[in-house]
């Protein structure tokens, strides 16, 4: 049995992972995924990491799982393994990481925090299966945060490619696993949400890196 410690992306919270949740707990294992402070301006990716760690309990071996932006908190949280779902990591990129068009249905607040208006186009941008698109109405403003560090955390390593992703290029996802992370990137014919149109899949490819 193992532990997973499942770190959303920007705009989300650990609703995002309740179907995951459920394939794994099913398969044995126990799973953690805690609600980030990401509406939060003054929150810095360490303390997101603090939040996670504190919802570990002091269990340091689980599987860190971060979806999207969660690439840039996971290398700050206790784990035996590392696994980078269609991920960003820290100290790369710009703004040819992400397709063309991706972020145009976003505005910003006053606090300079990104959200979108209209769910509608959230569900449609995040790759969300049409049967789960009210879920994007549970979404809140993303505060920016310093994407600069570069990734240096010990240990080893995945990287999942969502080879149908309209978010994070399919092409830059490969580049971070092989060139930046030094691992062969695991496929998986979904968009930029798998852990919502591919819960299954995600999760045997996950208990089987455990």
């Amino acid at each position: 049995m193992a532990t997973f410690c499942l770190i959303h992306g920007a705009w989300h919270g650990s609703w995002a992972w309740d179907a995951l949740s459920a394939e794994l707990r099913t398969r044995g294992h126990d799973v953690v995924a805690p609600d980030l402070p990401c509406d939060d301006t003054t929150a810095s990716i360490v303390e997101y990491a603090g939040v996670a760690a504190e919802a570990l309990g002091g269990v340091d071996d689980a599987i860190v799982v971060g979806h999207s932006l969660g690439g840039l908190t996971i290398p700050f949280v206790p784990g035996r393994l590392r696994v980078f779902v269609c991920a960003l990591v820290a100290g790369t990129g710009g703004n040819d990481v992400f397709v063309p068009g991706f972020g145009a249905s976003r505005t910003r607040d006053e606090l300079g925090r990104s959200y979108y208006p209209d769910s509608t186009d959230a569900a449609r941008e995040l790759q969300y299966p049409p049967s789960l698109a009210a879920l994007a109405t549970k979404l809140r403003p993303q505060a920016p945060v310093d994407v600069s560090t570069p990734y240096a955390a010990d240990g080893p390593v995945a990287y999942i490619v969502c080879t149908l992703d309209a978010a994070i290029r399919p092409d830059w996802q490969r580049h971070l696993a092989r060139d930046v992370l030094g691992v062969e990137p695991i496929e998986l014919a979904s968009g930029h949400s798998p852990m919502l149109s591919h819960p299954r899949e995600l999760a045997e490819i996950l208990v089987a890196l455990a």
